[in-house]
């Protein structure tokens, strides 16, 4: 009803049935998409999960409550400038008829500017941003790196979550991204749908596209275990999840399960370990103990693994030494601020290590912000990556 008086006061001097024509539109959108959020949540937990139209009920949703918040915002504040000259108005002229102004049309305009800003930017975010993909370039010193492998590069990806894309040319552009870059190795880190192994298969070719010369290897995210919706029983749980392992043959991906492969290149090689999911507050599938089970102790290792609460609980005090880890996981939120000089979203308050480079001693770990999306069905600020890192012996 604020939002309502609001408008009013915005198109007080629109002609009537114009007005009401506009109050009847803001009105028949805002219970509509509530009404149909509310339907479609039940099925979140359905065989169906979160696919691209329950994610644009959701996203809607917000966009249009965070267009109210900020003309709600907007609005107040002038009606608190209103109240201050009430209050004034009854000391400094007593028995003044109406002692607090009305509110005027100026701050109708103000707050739908004000408003502008959440709507536009959810829209850029739905229709532009989840696809505008980003390549981010890291070069990494090593002093025990073999010297075959000064150089090397490895292209990674992670967070696909097929099951939410709504544009195959859009997504064809970001393969294409990553298939430019070359890499002597390609990684993917987790989360290849987003409940349902067939989720991937409109999209098998494309990404199958991506080859390397040593070769593509994959680990499995929290999502690909199916743990988030509900299954007629377990026996259906574990063959879906037999099928998306399958999934990761059919694109050509080594699928690392708590296991390890040596990479050899010019008669001197390195270590790759590949754990499943383990997470603080999530699925804790992975056995590093396990997965470096026959690795030489000097060997250079790198470790694939989904969620960084990994490597800030586990991997940076084990003692393999593993010297890279690579995750994915939090996506950055698909909102927020990176700058030369400022970094926010507001996963920070969630995940210690959320997007980019941190490292600990002569041990690195690199978050890749994610190639898809969840639930909103957008991003802001922090874009789709594909990232390359290049080893150097240094």
């Amino acid at each position: 009803m604020y939002v309502n008086a609001g408008l009013k006061t915005w198109s007080a001097d629109w002609p009537q049935k114009r007005r009401k024509r506009m109050l009847y539109i803001y009105w028949i959108i805002s219970i509509a998409t509530s009404v149909l959020l509310l339907i479609r949540i039940p099925s979140f937990r359905t065989a169906m999960g979160i696919r691209p139209f329950n994610e644009w009920v959701l996203s809607i949703f917000l966009t249009l409550f965070f267009t109210k918040l900020f003309f709600v915002i907007a609005l107040f504040a002038g009606d608190i400038v209103r109240l201050v000259a009430g209050i004034y108005n009854k000391i400094a002229r007593p028995g003044i008829a109406h002692a607090i102004p009305a509110r005027r049309k100026f701050i109708g305009d103000i707050a739908i500017l004000f408003a502008a800003l959440p709507f536009t930017s959810f829209l850029y975010a739905m229709t532009k941003g989840k696809y505008d993909y980003r390549l981010f370039r890291i070069t990494l010193y090593f002093d025990d790196l073999p010297s075959a492998f000064d150089g090397f590069t490895i292209t990674q990806l992670s967070d696909i979550h097929s099951g939410s894309f709504d544009n195959r040319a859009a997504v064809q552009r970001g393969i294409d991204l990553a298939r430019a870059q070359k890499s002597d190795l390609f990684v993917f880190t987790g989360d290849l749908v987003n409940n349902t192994a067939d989720e991937i298969e409109p999209y098998v070719g494309m990404f199958g596209a991506i080859k390397a010369p040593y070769g593509q290897y994959s680990i499995l995210g929290n999502h690909d275990y199916g743990e988030y919706i509900e299954w007629n029983s377990e026996a259906d749980k574990a063959a879906n999840l037999e099928k998306l392992k399958d999934q990761h043959r059919k694109l050509g991906y080594r699928l690392l399960l708590d296991e390890n492969v040596t990479v050899t290149k010019d008669g001197q090689s390195i270590a790759l370990i590949g754990v499943q999911n383990w997470g603080r507050g999530f699925i804790q599938q992975g056995d590093l103990d396990k997965a470096v089970q026959g690795v030489n102790a000097d060997a250079f290792k790198i470790l694939l693994s989904h969620d960084p609460t990994h490597w800030e609980e586990k991997v940076r005090y084990h003692e393999a030494d593993i010297r890279l880890t690579l995750s994915g996981h939090t996506h950055g939120a698909q909102f927020g601020v990176e700058t030369a000089g400022f970094r926010w979203s507001p996963v920070k308050y969630r995940y210690l290590d959320w997007a980019g480079l941190v490292n600990e001693g002569k041990r690195y770990l690199y978050v890749n912000r994610g190639f898809g999306f969840l639930a909103f069905s957008g991003r802001l600020g922090i874009w789709p990556e594909v990232t390359v890192i290049q080893l150097k012996k240094g």
